[in-house]
């Protein structure tokens, strides 16, 4: 019978030697018909078995192929040889599946993102995704610990739904109709209240008005889950399937909504440098190397640990929309016509136009708020003035906005004037407008794209390679 094997994590890094140890995984290498590089995900380093080649016979030996999955007893003790404090001396070796080495996808060589990504079944088991992998998975574990240590409440919101939170209108349909004849109404259209939730229902693009409903229950809550964009985009910020993050907290105003995202992203930043310094190391690397051919302009603003420790140095700037658009406009890019898209307030900024002011004007991570109400959600309160809402974005370098959100407004009568105004028929959200009619109280929340933040952390430069299995226009594979 088998025993259970030791992570080799933890093999590498035990303090004791000349001990029996068991361990398991998938060999990178096997050369001289007696060292397997061996690794089972749970680090970015292999550990080195030694085998005896009297021991195995060379049918055997030939089934050791990268790739293939083995099992070993043996002695853990100190390595002769460079690149590794230990070894295993193998005492005893099985092969549980082997990996033909004519069609194994994955060889010890360097693949394009592009091949990996055609082969997303396979490619945790390279050196770069198992590195991105185990930085995602820390990153959500230390998300959760932030706000489970401030009291937050973890709340899942449907994803399910019948509303558009983002008034976008590009939404994936869930069906039960029979899509060649539906059932037609009276006027000969679709009649949903013949479809399984009786109206028109799609998959959810954020998870936020249903958290507001909680937090004006139980004070503050938070979303953690995936949602979905039928955007016909394929550039290298944007998924059909993504995953969200979305606090809602009640009696916080909008400073006290960039106090709470601030010191959130500093923290969890600050535990994954903390807990995954070795594949972070190994991401730096790798993009050094992938950018040392490419013209200045498009390297990256700074070394990806310098990038993430400039994060957590810096007290973000706050700026509003309106200084942020003189600031644009008095700028040397702007007087030269180098911006490709134009500054005028009541426009959108672009992302060159936020990396501008992260990289080169503050040299600081960012904040801008009060931005003008016509560009911005139905939901944002409506300052005194009457044109802009207490609406914020952070900015990072590199990758201009990471966070956007706002205090939301409460005022049952001034809300239901900007639903008028945007087209929103309040008898859709009569829920959401009776939380202003009930014990109404001023509130705020924020939306923070789970794979931009990995994608920022990691350096990667497309964000299909942060998520295990990417779903984009034309591709659902697997």
């Amino acid at each position: 019978m088998r025993k259970q094997p030791q992570r080799i994590a933890e093999l590498l890094e035990s303090p004791r030697t000349n001990i029996p140890v068991v361990t398991a995984g998938w060999v990178k290498t096997f050369r001289n018909d007696r060292f397997i590089a061996l690794n089972d995900g749970s680090t970015l380093e292999n550990l080195q078995l030694v085998i005896d080649p009297e021991k195995y016979p060379e049918d055997i030996r030939k089934k050791i192929t990268t790739g293939a999955a083995v099992y070993a007893e043996g002695e853990l003790v100190p390595s002769p040889g460079k690149g590794q404090a230990v070894e295993v001396q193998v005492e005893k070796l099985e092969i549980l599946g082997e990996a033909d080495a004519e069609t194994y996808p994955i060889q010890p060589k360097r693949h394009s993102l592009e091949f990996l990504r055609e082969k997303a079944h396979l490619r945790g088991r390279t050196t770069l995704f198992g590195a991105i992998m185990r930085v995602r998975s820390r990153l959500a574990y230390a998300i959760h610990t932030y706000f489970q240590e401030k009291g937050f409440i973890y709340l899942h919101t449907p994803i399910i739904t019948a509303i558009d939170a983002e008034g976008a209108g590009q939404m994936f349909q869930v069906t039960t109709l029979d899509l060649e004849n539906p059932p037609r109404n009276e006027e000969g259209k679709v009649d949903y209240k013949k479809d399984f939730f009786g109206k028109k229902a799609n998959l959810t693009v954020s998870g936020q008005l249903e958290a507001e409903t909680y937090a004006m229950a139980l004070g503050q809550v938070y979303t953690f889950g995936p949602t979905f964009r039928a955007e016909n985009s394929n550039t290298t910020r944007h998924l059909a399937e993504f995953w969200m993050v979305e606090p809602e907290v009640a009696f916080l105003d909008l400073h006290g909504n960039m106090d709470l995202a601030e010191d959130f992203v500093k923290y969890i930043i600050r535990d994954v440098m903390k807990e995954r310094p070795k594949d972070l190391e190994f991401l730096e690397k790798r993009l050094l190397q992938e950018e040392k051919n490419l013209p200045q302009a498009k390297r990256s603003p700074m070394p990806l640990r310098e990038k993430l420790q400039f994060v957590l140095d810096n007290r973000f700037v706050r700026i509003t929309y309106t200084e942020a658009i003189e600031i644009l406009r008095n700028s040397k890019p702007f007087k030269k016509k180098k911006f490709q898209y134009p500054v005028e307030w009541g426009l959108d900024l672009q992302s060159e136009h936020e990396r501008y002011l992260v990289e080169k004007h503050f040299k600081s991570p960012v904040i801008i708020y009060d931005y003008p109400a016509r560009i911005k959600a139905f939901y944002m309160r409506l300052n005194d003035d009457g044109k802009t809402v207490r609406a914020m974005d952070v900015l990072f370098p590199g990758i201009g906005e990471i966070i956007g959100g706002s205090q939301r407004e409460e005022r049952p009568d001034v809300l239901l004037k900007k639903m008028e105004e945007m087209g929103i028929d309040p008898e859709e959200l009569w829920w959401y407008v009776d939380l202003r009619r009930y014990g109404t109280a001023y509130h705020s929340g924020f939306g923070l794209g789970f794979e931009r933040m990995v994608q920022f952390v990691t350096g990667m430069g497309n964000i299909r390679d942060v998520i295990p299995f990417p779903r984009y226009p034309k591709n659902a594979e697997f």
